[in-house]
């Protein structure tokens, strides 16, 4: 069975009486491997404190994405310099987004945004960074974004024909979306780079007041041979530290 590695998305957890440098030296006492979606000015500090950045945006916007011909010169722009931060700080995933339909059809969006992939495809693998298109909800979160279903996703990949580009496939978001979680993603795991996770309904801690039943999940990934990062990416009801230690103790296979 893999070893889980665990990641910490910053912005979940980045409160008011939260100091960075302390959460960095608790997750990585916890047992942590890395923290993601964290500012640039706090990069420094967490591989200080022996974390790596498990993920970093690829592209500033999530709504006007790949899916349209129009973005992609300033995404690859955009993709190109992440892709220079993320070979000088070890970043293995920049996360990169379809954008919302605006009544374009799935299969328009799909192959805009493989056109737009395959202009930076070479580049990732050339650096040896993934790329990992996010799926999200569009029911509750994301209204009107295209990238929220598995099989869509994978066909976009497919298509790229890269190994390094992928899909970070988010429980939460997917279990909204589609449900049967874990069938989906132990079919998709050749195509998935990355995880995230969070407590649905409400995007709160994985307790017992929610309907996605994490051990399960967590064991299915582990019989697997995916050997990246599992990001946890819950707003905590509570204390902060006492979140994160719940949520390591509950993955940590």
């Amino acid at each position: 069975m893999t070893k889980i590695k665990q990641s910490l998305a910053w912005w979940c957890f980045n409160r008011e009486g939260v100091d960075a440098r302390r959460f960095f030296a608790e997750a990585k006492k916890i047992g942590y491997a890395a923290v993601e979606l964290l500012p640039r000015e706090l990069w420094d500090a967490a591989r200080e404190a022996g974390l790596v950045i498990a993920a970093h945006g690829g592209h500033a916007s999530l709504t006007d994405g790949l899916n349209r011909r129009e973005n992609h010169r300033q995404i690859e722009d955009e993709i190109h310099r992440n892709l220079d931060l993320a070979v000088q700080y070890q970043i293995q995933n920049l996360i990169v987004f379809s954008g919302n339909r605006r009544g374009l059809s799935d299969e328009e969006g799909a192959a805009n945004t493989v056109e737009g992939l395959r202009r930076v495809a070479k580049a990732a693998e050339d650096k040896s960074v993934t790329l990992v298109l996010e799926l999200l909800n569009s029911k509750v979160d994301h209204k009107d974004y295209q990238c929220d279903h598995t099989a869509w996703g994978v066909e976009v990949t497919k298509a790229v024909n890269s190994p390094r580009v992928k899909l970070l496939y988010d429980i939460y978001h997917m279990q909204i979306m589609e449900g049967d979680v874990i069938r989906t993603l132990s079919d998709a795991i050749d195509r998935i780079g990355h995880f995230h996770t969070a407590g649905n309904p409400g995007r709160r801690d994985m307790d017992d007041t929610q309907e996605l039943n994490y051990p399960a999940i967590i064991r299915a990934i582990a019989q697997t041979d995916y050997a990246s990062y599992i990001g946890h990416e819950f707003i905590p009801k509570g204390d902060v530290y006492t979140a994160i230690r719940a949520a390591y103790r509950l993955c940590d296979l």
